[in-house]
């Protein structure tokens, strides 16, 4: 099941850079034909897990991000990595 991303406090800005998912002033994600990048802003929050994914699944980025024991962790390409800063950059394709 594909979910949209949500409405709320988010905005969805697409430019010659590429496109971003704002939440709450942060962007959550930024994607352009090589890269993906994820951004907590500081706030590693059920809510901001939620955007994530819900970019991941409506721009077909191939990522899930989720959470156990107070630690978070991204899936992508078949591999899980720690998502232990404020933010983390994914190869979009393989090299």
């Amino acid at each position: 099941m594909t979910q949209r991303i949500g409405k709320h406090r988010t905005r969805i800005e697409q430019g010659s850079g590429g496109t971003e998912v704002r939440y709450h002033g942060t962007a959550v994600v930024s994607f352009n034909d090589n890269e993906i990048t994820l951004r907590t802003g500081g706030w590693r929050t059920a809510t901001t897990k939620k955007r994530m994914n819900q970019t991941s699944d409506q721009f077909d980025l191939g990522f899930n991000v989720y959470q156990k024991s107070y630690q978070w962790f991204v899936v992508h390409r078949g591999q899980t990595v720690d998502f232990d800063g404020d933010s983390l950059t994914l190869q979009r394709f393989a090299p």
